[in-house]
């Protein structure tokens, strides 16, 4: 007997999707393989001691050790408010205010780059970003991959009002010498003004995605969202659905009042409205074909702080997972490649910690962020994979390092379809339209549906007919479909306030609160008839 040759999940995937031909007639299938990597899991929206409204003692070192030590991330994006900054890496208050480009560079880089050399996380990628207060609008994630503090001092010249005398004289000939007095921090077209200076200056190695978008009142419109896409595709191409600062009371700290016309200014499961809701914004911007993902963050500023709490740390409880090809030590480039490319899920409380999601015929295959190109009456396969980790971070009572040794379980994964159409014209009245009518719960699977094969893998198959241009991505929860407060008919329900007097008491319910209540989105498959 020969020996057995060990499988990797890629390998058992190929052989489970090979359709053995018994005759010259039969159709072969030419199902392209599974391409082989990893899912390396992060976090971009991260701050802090140098953002003002961080805890003094949120310095990087803890900040880096939580979401790589404990919480075993594979790369992160140091976000601080680009304002000014007070305080160093370690917390000490500066001699005056300086601008947060060069906090950057002074206390940032030169401590990250330290404990890189040094080993410490030598295998881990960490790079500066920083949360922009956007003119008119509210917050977006920025990152040079490789500007430098050169290229985020010009961006926090030009689109912040930061006085000019806190910059370097020399810098600031040189800005003027190129713009004239001209500075965009005022008004709605400046703020796009900056997406086509970011694609212009770093068109290959910069992003520009949107923070929390709904948890302020007129901060967005669907048009802005549209508006900022078409001006750099490559550079707005997310938008942070699943926000963080989860240890809010409001979760998320989506403090409106409660009221029927706040409606869109909730989380639904921890998520933003424009994401959660079935039909709607994130539904309306899929039904063009555009290229918008869904991402999650922690937002971390800090725990719980005397009587406050506000978000886990990195890696905690919402994590982003990103396909990568390679096994070592991921690069910017390719995380950049691997973000644009939409193949990647998030989630909450590890629910889920792989997803294999495509959709194929009997000669290609697609897997998120893809587009699969088909004949009109073609058939469709759609292939769901995911795995569960054997315990989350769970803790009870909360912040106490006793884990609870909770296993997450999914109950269910909805497989959600819309209609594709024209791209909305800017100006016409379909630029402003918000919803998606088209998009519905084509399926639920249960466990009733899905096996276990030999990898670990929990997986199901669905076949439909291509008949339109369509998309398809997923929903999963470990909540029922009808679960009082938390979720109707499947969809989750807006999350209400956790107003516990007692502060150690309310603090452990907002920690049981969450992990309750548990999500993961999938970013979509496109099918397109040709």
């Amino acid at each position: 007997m020969s020996p057995k040759k060990l499988l990797i999940p890629s390998a058992i995937a190929i052989m489970l999707a090979v359709v053995a031909c018994g005759g010259d007639n039969e159709p072969v299938n030419t199902t392209p393989p599974l391409p082989a990597g990893r899912w390396i899991a992060g976090d971009l929206h991260t701050h802090t001691t140098q953002s003002a409204d961080a805890d003094v003692s949120q310095t990087l070192d803890k900040v880096l050790s939580k979401g790589f030590t404990s919480y075993g991330l594979d790369w992160m994006a140091v976000t601080n408010h680009l304002r000014v900054s007070t305080r160093d890496d370690q917390g000490a208050t500066l001699a005056a205010q300086i601008p947060m480009s060069l906090g950057v560079e002074r206390y940032e880089t030169p401590r990250i780059q330290e404990l890189q050399a040094g080993g410490t996380y030598a295998d881990k990628l960490i790079f500066s970003g920083v949360e922009w207060d956007m003119p008119t609008h509210d917050h977006i994630g920025v990152a040079l991959m490789d500007g430098g503090a050169k290229g985020l001092k010009e961006f926090e010249y030009l689109f912040t009002t930061r006085d000019a005398a806190m910059f370097d004289a020399a810098d600031v000939a040189a800005w003027k010498a190129k713009y004239g007095e001209t500075r965009y921090n005022k008004t709605a077209a400046d703020a796009l003004q900056a997406f086509t200076w970011l694609k212009t200056n770093y068109p290959d190695t910069s992003y520009a995605v949107i923070n929390h978008p709904s948890r302020n009142k007129g901060s967005y419109t669907i048009a802005d969202f549209r508006a900022f896409n078409d001006a750099a595709p490559n550079i707005m191409f997310a938008i942070e659905g699943m926000v963080g600062n989860q240890m809010e009371p409001d979760r998320g700290g989506y403090t409106a009042a409660y009221t029927d016309d706040n409606a869109l200014l909730r989380v639904y499961g921890g998520v933003d409205y424009v994401v959660a809701k079935l039909g709607g914004p994130w539904d309306a911007l899929l039904g063009e074909g555009r290229h918008i993902w869904n991402l999650t963050d922690s937002d971390t500023h800090f725990k719980i702080v005397g009587g406050n709490s506000s978000g886990y740390f990195p890696g905690e409880y919402a994590k982003n997972y990103v396909f990568n090809s390679g096994t070592g030590k991921p690069a910017a480039k390719d995380l950049l490649a691997g973000l644009r490319s939409g193949k990647m899920f998030s989630v909450y409380g590890d629910l889920i910690n792989a997803l294999d999601f495509n959709l194929s015929t009997k000669d290609d295959r697609k897997e998120m962020g893809g587009e699969l190109k088909v004949a009109g009456g073609d058939k469709v396969t759609i292939t769901i994979r995911f795995k569960t980790p054997a315990k989350n971070n769970y803790e009870k009572p909360v912040d106490s390092g006793t884990a609870a040794n909770l296993k997450p379980v999914v109950d269910h994964v909805d497989l959600i379809v819309g209609d594709v159409g024209a791209k909305a014209t800017p100006g016409s009245a379909a630029y402003s339209v918000a919803t998606n009518a088209s998009t519905r719960v084509v399926k639920r699977f249960t466990a009733a549906d899905w096996k276990v094969d030999a990898d670990g893998y929990y997986s199901v198959t669905y076949e439909t007919m291509a008949s339109k241009n369509q998309y398809f991505r997923l929903r999963g929860t470990n909540l029922g479909v009808d679960v009082a407060g938390l979720t109707a008919n499947g969809e989750p329900l807006a999350d209400q306030r956790t107003g516990t007097t007692d502060n150690t008491q309310r603090f452990n319910d907002i920690n049981d609160r969450n992990y309750r209540s548990l999500w993961f989105y999938s970013n979509p498959v496109f099918v397109t008839l040709r």
